[in-house]
Order: structure tokens, then sequence, then C-alpha cells
């Protein structure tokens, strides 16, 4: 066997802040061997660099839905699914969800650190001074069928906005600037898609309201009807949109790295994470998750029956909200939410049967030995829709509400690949089980 050869000079995580070697580790196939760097991350992460393995071997890794795979190194966000951990910048959800606005921990991950009082002021004038959308793009929304979702209005503007602000060639040398006006537009652009949904007229953002103020009021006021956003609902929004912000390398935000790989523009990148976000599997869960428990609750509530089937793997029935492929513990942000949820509900006086429904069907399934053999926990979608739901959005929004959250860390995403010095577009390989080369007949010899 020969001796064996090692890539650790050509390694994709040389030289990165928080990375440090820790040995190899050793492959045997047919008669090579190589020693593939092992590195270790902030938080002890560690990994096995594969970058070089099919240059030297000639083989690829296997891995399907990438459960195993890391794509990237970033500092952005910290899951630790085991114990029930999520950081945003090394900063706790805990303490973020309690202390900050939103906009405080959108700059938090877009800068890497939280802003002071002059930083906070002038991020939310850039958020002020680019909520508005040109009056052009009014007409979009005139040409969309009346009954067309609000996310698929959603994504479409979006991209589109690259048509009117193309004038930042680079948006990276003008970062804070394109990250507001995508953060203040995108907020605009979605409470005109729900205005579309019901038939009314638009309501333009105000400039004395705050982010999470000016989106309410934009949905919910009208000519004929006065609104003014409690407190207590700009606060439970801005809880909510802190804890979705971002969540690592999920599905949409992976979109978001993929096709920015491809040097695209932030608005074309964006645009794809939202259309990712909108499956029934992501963002489009905490719908499901409502629409579970109204069935339940006309089923006379009828638990046992619900439960069972649940651990049947014949039956299509899923229990949504419950289970996470990165967490095998408590989702800690189904915890705030559930405390939130009954803080808004008790201060509003009012009372939602599925909020009784999700609380007793989370305690009996935490009782099951097969939820809890399995690590089937909460998450953030069963409670996040109950949330949104005592708000007043409807179930057409939740998913856009989920992805207006998620902008500050799918952007914070996309500029950090882009600097990132080993960037390479993004080409996975694949396993071909498909004929092998077949004979070309011509149209009268085919049967």
């Amino acid at each position: 066997m020969a001796k064996p050869s090692s890539p650790q000079s050509h390694s994709n995580y040389q030289g990165i802040p928080g990375t440090k070697l820790l040995g190899n580790a050793r492959l045997t196939f047919e008669d090579k061997e190589i020693d593939l760097p092992v590195f270790e991350g902030t938080e002890g992460d560690r990994a096995v660099d594969i970058s070089q393995l099919r240059a030297m071997t000639g083989l690829v890794t296997f891995d399907n839905g990438f459960g195993n795979t890391g794509s990237c190194i970033s500092s952005i966000t910290y899951i630790n699914g085991e114990k029930g951990i999520l950081r945003y910048r090394g900063y706790d959800i805990e303490d973020l969800a309690r202390n900050c606005k939103f906009v405080e921990v959108a700059y938090l991950l877009l800068e890497g650190k939280l802003p002071t009082e002059k930083e906070l002021g002038e991020f939310s004038s850039y958020l002020n001074e680019h909520a508005l959308i040109h009056e052009d793009m009014t007409h979009f929304f005139t040409g969309y069928p009346r009954n067309a979702h609000p996310m698929a209005i959603l994504a479409a503007t979006i991209a589109s906005l690259s048509t009117f602000y193309p004038e930042l060639e680079d948006e990276h040398e003008n970062f804070k600037i394109t990250t507001a006006r995508m953060l203040s537009k995108a907020r605009t652009i979605a409470a005109f898609s729900y205005k579309k949904s019901r038939g009314e007229p638009f309501v333009y953002p105000r400039y004395d309201l705050s982010y999470c103020a000016n989106f309410l009021n934009m949905m919910f006021a009208s000519s004929i009807r006065n609104y003014e956003p409690t407190p207590l609902l700009v606060k439970a929004l801005n809880l909510v949109m802190v804890l979705h912000a971002d969540h690592e390398q999920n599905c949409s935000t992976s979109t978001v790295r993929m096709v920015g790989s491809g040097r695209v523009n932030l608005y074309a990148a964006i645009s794809s994470g939202m259309a990712a976000l909108w499956g029934p599997l992501h963002g489009g869960a905490s719908q499901h998750v409502l629409e579970m428990l109204e069935r339940i609750r006309q089923d006379d509530c009828n638990y046992k029956k619900y439960i069972e089937m649940a651990k049947d793997k014949k039956d299509p029935f899923r229990m949504m909200g419950f289970g996470h492929r990165i967490y095998k513990n408590y989702d800690p942000r189904a915890r705030i939410l559930k405390e939130t949820c009954d803080e808004v509900l008790d201060e509003l006086k009012h009372t939602d049967p599925l909020v009784d429904i999700a609380k007793r069907l989370e305690e009996i399934a935490l009782r099951d030995d097969y939820f809890v053999e399995k690590k089937l926990y909460p998450n953030v979608d069963f409670y996040s829709g109950l949330l949104y739901r005592a708000m007043g959005i409807p179930l057409n929004m939740m998913v856009v509400m989920f992805a207006i959250a998620r902008i500050p860390g799918q952007v914070a995403q996309w500029h950090e690949e882009a600097l990132d010095p080993n960037w390479k577009i993004w080409r996975p390989r694949q396993i071909y089980s498909g004929e092998s080369r077949r004979e070309f007949l011509p149209m009268e010899q085919r049967v």
C-alpha cells in the first residue's frame, strides 16, 4: 500500500478565525490510504475536511438530505440540538428575545455586534428612508389575481426589486443601505400583498412608527378604520420575529447560500430563499399546525386517536409542530412562544380553544413512550401560529411573517459567503443510478 497522502495544505478552513486543526482521520480504500484533516470550531463542533477527497481518490461522499454535511463555516448562528441551545453571534436566544427589538437583532446578525444607541438610530433611519416602494411597483399588485397567495406575490416582487434599484452595483460596499432597503421594502410588500388578498386599498408606511408597529399598521389600518397597534402586540411581534431571524443552515438559508454562490444579486438570492421557505415542512408548518388543531377540535378533541395515528408509519397523518431535524430536546424558541402566547391572550382577554387543545396535546405526547423515545418535542411552529392567530394574522399570511423575519439572517449568510476568501460556486455531486449507455434508434425502429 502506498504511503498515506494528506490534503492538509489545500484545506478550506485554514486561516479562518475560530477553527483549529485537531489531527487527521485516515481513510483506506482498495490500495489507497489518505489522511483527512479533522478540525474544530469555537463550540467544539468537529468536522472531517473532505474537500480534496475526489481529487485524491476518485470517491465522493453520499449523504442524503445533507444531515451529516457541513456546507460552510459560519460565525452567525450556533445551535446545539442535543442541549436545546440557540445563539445569534454568541448571544443566547432567550436573552435576545426578552431584551431586544427585532431591529436590534437584525443589526446584530448583519453587523456582528449589538448596536449602540447611535448605530441603532442610524439603522432605524435607513429603514424609514427606504420603507416606500417605487410607485410603479403598485401596478404589479393589480396584475395578480385576487386570490393570489401573498407568499407568491412577496417572492416575485422581491426578485423584481433589482430592476428598480440596479444602481447599487457593489452591494457589499453599500451593505447597510442595501440591507435596510431589503428589510424595509419587504415589510411593505408583505403588507401590500395582504391588502391585495382582501381587495383593500394599500396603507403606506409611517415614519413615526417602529418597524413592527409600522407593519401592523399597514396590515390592519384602513381608510374607514382607525388602528393603533398596542404595545403588547408590537412587543409580541418583535419577539416572534427575533425567534425566527436565523436558524443556521436550514432549507431556505442553504438555498440563499447556494443561489448566492453563483454571484446573483441580493434580491434574487433572498427571493429564492422565500420560495424554499414556502413549503409545509418548513416555513408553512405553523399554518398546518393550526389546521391540525382545528381538525382535532372538530373531532371532539379525540387526542388518543391522533396520537396513535401519528405513531402509525402507514398512516399519512403527521403530528405537525413536533420534532425537529436538529433539536433532540425542547426547542428553546417554543418555550418562549408558549409563554408569550399566554401573555397576549390574557391581556387581550381573549380565549382560543386551539391554545387549550395544543397544551393538552403537548401534555399527552410528552408522556407517551413513543414521543419520548423519539425525542419528539414541540418546535417553534407549534406555538408561533397560535400567537399570530391571537394577533389577528390570517392563515395565508403566516408563512409571509416567517419569511420577513428570516431576512436578516439570510442576508447575513449571503454576505458572509460573498466575503469568504475560499468561495466557490456550489456544485454537489450525485450517484447516478440510471441506464448505462443505450444505442440510439431511429423513429422507425422504436417499439
